[in-house]
């Protein structure tokens, strides 16, 4: 995420830091780049404009002039304004409406928008333990309703029936009157989308939005698209009264500019990012974390919830019991830490917001890869539970049994092994008080042991 923006702005925090104090000169050139940073990430130019004068009117007062540390102060006024042209904090959605709390869902067709809508369902459901009804309006496209019907089964939320050929206005009118009828806490309403703006598609847009009253608009755009994102949540504000927006596609989007130019343009605040193609990946917008992201400062919060959320505390703790009495670290153990990783968006999510991360060599950090994850348990999977607890039986036959039932080679079989013997030592010198040593050989990481999924 953002990859091509925090890479530059990491250039630019490293020199500053360096410099003992900072005149004009210096912040003059320091500005020239991150200007360039910010173009380069397809920010929109007013926004550019307006950041750099911020910036640079405060950089040359006396915040940083009597800072001890001047580099260090510039780097703080570029993350304070960072935050606040993202928006200064995380807007939640309005669920204190009386029920059925009514969000209508718009966009463009191919953003991710019903994809959107089962995502939401699941976080509302499983996060805010809201009843939760979705209702697709979408009659132009078949597979849309189809797409909202599987969803819909996979988060475990009720959908209203429609059908092509049915009036959209009336399909929403009917839906919420079935929401109130059935005491829903929400309905998630997912309106057509067009591949471009038209008059036909704002005015059926309107008709429903003044027929069902929605206390939330959320507009879905793809981040990747860049300044069209922009454009086109500036036209659909025109039309609509927006009242935030949800970008998608930001685990593939290395620039960034969508996200520091929405809120900007629009005046619409970034309320969810989807970053990624489950429908566990929704995250809430907080604009000061995603600002520490950037400037490479990790997002520890964010990752202490993700593991919060995700984490099986019972089967950690009977871990630990089990290491404490000295019982070997198995491979049921290693398959079981796997999934959890999996379930916290895999290593690649995880390792983002870890402070710090970039100061890992780039080739150790192009080699994780959340498939290897997937590989990883499948491997697991096809050995026999003797194996799994007693790992030494493994030869050279089982090898190729275990490859084939995976669908793998014997040599991935072989680095999983390597891997869970790296794994083992690891929770031995866990077991024996070792945290220190342990810390220090993940600090090294050019040559220390590496989690699941990372090999040399």
């Amino acid at each position: 995420m953002f990859e091509n923006l925090s890479e530059r702005f990491d250039r630019i925090v490293k020199r500053l830091r360096g410099q003992g104090r900072l005149t004009e000169e210096n912040i003059a050139d320091t500005l020239r780049e991150v200007r360039m940073a910010l173009l380069e990430a397809d920010v929109a130019l007013p926004v550019v404009r307006e950041f750099i004068k911020d910036v640079k009117e405060r950089a040359l007062g006396t915040e940083v002039s009597k800072s001890l540390t001047p580099g260090q102060a510039f780097v703080k006024i570029v993350h304070d304004e960072l935050v606040r042209l993202m928006g200064e904090a995380n807007e939640d959605l309005d669920l204190a409406a009386r029920p059925p709390v009514v969000i209508m869902v718009a966009g463009l067709q191919g953003a991710g928008k019903t994809t959107s809508v089962g995502k939401l369902a699941r976080y509302l459901k499983e996060r805010r333990n809201k009843k939760v009804m979705v209702v697709s309006c979408d009659v132009y496209r078949p597979a849309a309703i189809d797409q909202l019907r599987t969803l819909a089964q996979e988060v475990g939320v009720e959908l209203f029936p429609s059908e092509p050929g049915q009036e959209p206005v009336a399909i929403a009118k009917a839906a919420l009157e079935h929401a109130r009828r059935q005491f829903f806490d929400v309905l998630l309403v997912d309106t057509a989308g067009r591949l471009h703006i038209d008059a036909e598609m704002m005015d059926e847009a309107r008709a429903i939005h003044a027929a069902i009253a929605p206390t939330e608009t959320l507009f879905v755009v793809d981040s990747m698209t860049g300044q069209d994102a922009v454009n086109t949540a500036k036209a659909f504000d025109e039309a609509l009264p927006l009242t935030g927006v949800i970008l998608t596609k930001v685990d593939g989007d290395a620039r960034g500019g969508a996200a520091l130019s929405v809120r900007h343009v629009t005046g619409k605040p970034i309320k969810f990012l989807g970053v990624g193609e489950r429908t566990t990946a929704l995250e809430p917008f907080h604009p000061d974390r995603m600002a520490s992201r950037i400037l490479g400062m990790g997002d520890v919060l964010s990752l202490v919830e993700e593991v919060e959320r995700s984490v099986d505390k019972d089967k950690a703790e009977k871990l630990a019991k089990k290491l404490q009495k000295g019982q070997g670290f198995d491979l049921e153990d290693f398959r079981e830490q796997l999934l959890q990783i999996g379930k916290m968006g895999g290593l690649t999510g995880l390792l983002e917001k870890l402070p710090g991360m970039r100061d890992i060599p780039a080739a150790v950090r192009n080699q994780i890869d959340d498939k290897d994850i997937r590989r990883q348990i499948a491997i697991v999977n096809s050995m026999t539970p003797a194996e799994r607890r007693r790992p030494e039986i493994i030869n050279g036959s089982r090898k190729r049994r275990i490859a084939q039932g995976s669908g793998t080679q014997v040599q991935d079989v072989n680095r999983l092994l390597k891997q869970f013997k790296q794994m083992q030592r690891m929770m031995k010198q866990f077991r024996k008080g070792g945290m220190r040593k342990l810390m220090r050989q993940f600090g090294g990481m050019g040559g220390g042991v590496l989690p699941p999924g990372m090999k040399f």
